[in-house]
């Protein structure tokens, strides 16, 4: 078999147990793994850019194929500018397939050469995602088990932070 890299792009905001199950499992089907955080302007994410890399590059430090990197703009160009042939990409559910179809078909028009490869995550984690993990965290609710410890920590900071905010700016 010959050893491809392929690129994991996402938003990652915040990255979740089913992120990692995907990333330790493509570890072990890719050569090279390129975990890419999406740059999206157009986006209010909860961590920065900055955030989201260092916890994944803690989370998948032990995984000696695997890096994180950004990326902006199409998809594409990225994985061409990588010089990889593959995307992975979750599905967990058939609304992820409809959209992720067509995500797939629209690379491919763009860039025959470079294959899709879809994983559905660990029965553990088919119904989890990055809204429902913060919609759950910021109502109180707990997420032990559904996100690794350090982003875990890094909501509990946040929070916590935003509620020194409030409580000041109420003052």
């Amino acid at each position: 078999m010959k050893r491809m890299k392929a690129i994991y792009p996402g938003s990652f905001d915040p990255l979740t147990n089913g992120h990692l199950d995907l990333i330790e499992r493509g570890s072990k089907i890719f050569g090279e793994l390129v975990v890419a955080i999406l740059r999206n302007s157009e986006k209010a994410p909860l961590f920065s850019v900055e955030e989201r890399m260092e916890m994944l590059k803690a989370t998948t430090k032990s995984l000696g194929n695997v890096r994180v990197d950004t990326f902006e703009g199409l998809l594409v160009d990225y994985v061409a500018k990588q010089e990889a042939s593959v995307v992975l990409r979750g599905i967990r559910a058939i609304s992820d397939y409809e959209y992720e179809l067509q995500m797939a078909l629209m690379n491919r028009k763009l860039s025959p050469n470079i294959e899709t490869v879809f994983m559905m995550p660990a029965d553990t984690y088919s119904y989890l995602s990055s809204r429902l993990v913060k919609e759950v965290f910021q109502l109180g609710g707990s997420v032990r088990g559904l996100v690794p410890e350090i982003v875990e920590e890094r909501l509990r900071e946040k929070v916590n932070g935003q509620s020194k905010l409030k409580k000041a700016g109420r003052e």
